[in-house]
């Protein structure tokens, strides 16, 4: 995976760099199993599945970039930069990118209708994230054999 373009989001501001964390990666990886996994309750309501899956696909993107060093407060660009980050496919992060749309009108405008294939698809993505998170290693050793 290439971080040129990570680099270039830098330079332009809308990225920053900072040094990764152990503790924040963990924390974000441990936050996002509970979700993922209260996602799939049974008897909870597709906006509450909805909410808990879109909330453990964004600390998973974000620990992907903490991982590589970077920071940044945009959720889009977040997902946007799976891509770089885990080398997730564009189609993986499109999808995240309209429950991203969806939760702003949820948010902004009280407005939100869960079509239950957008749902299984951002739970299905999550599960992919989690794999993918996980199989980066731990900061400390990775950053100890560059």
């Amino acid at each position: 995976m290439s971080l040129e373009k990570l680099d270039n989001l830098v330079k332009t501001g809308q990225l920053k760099l900072e040094p990764p964390n152990q503790d924040e990666f963990d924390g974000m990886i441990a936050s996002a199993k509970a979700r993922l996994q209260d996602s799939q309750l049974t008897g909870l309501s597709a906006d509450s599945q909805f909410h808990l899956a879109y909330g453990a696909a964004h600390a998973l993107s974000l620990a992907a970039m903490r991982w590589h060093g970077y920071r940044s407060d945009s959720r889009y660009l977040v997902f946007q930069c799976l891509e770089q980050t885990l080398g997730v496919e564009k189609v993986k992060w499109r999808v995240l990118d309209q429950c991203h749309k969806q939760r702003n009108i949820a948010e902004y405008e009280g407005y939100l209708e869960i079509a239950p294939q957008l749902l299984k698809e951002l739970i299905e993505i999550s599960e992919d994230l989690l794999q993918r998170v996980e199989s980066l290693g731990n900061i400390k050793k990775q950053k100890a054999t560059l």
